[in-house]
């Protein structure tokens, strides 16, 4: 566990990230990093785009059905 202290930064709040937080993340300077709730109220940190996750769910739902036809059509 981390503990992280809320600062004032201008008009807004924020925390500031330790140098092995950041590591763990594999993030840097200007990425985004998305703030997930669980279903029990938790929160989850993490780089990835939840977004971006269902959409290549689908995707790749949709390849797998299309296979055959993907193929021909990449002839």
């Amino acid at each position: 566990m981390v503990e992280l202290k809320v600062r004032k930064f201008g008009n807004s709040l924020g925390v500031i990230l330790p140098k092995e937080v950041i590591s763990r993340l594999r993030t840097k300077d200007g990425e985004p990093l998305f703030l997930i709730e669980g279903p029990d109220g938790s929160y989850q940190m993490t780089p990835y785009d939840p977004a971006f996750e269902r959409k290549l769910a689908k995707a790749e739902d949709i390849i797998g059905r299309y296979r055959n036809t993907l193929r021909v059509l990449a002839k």
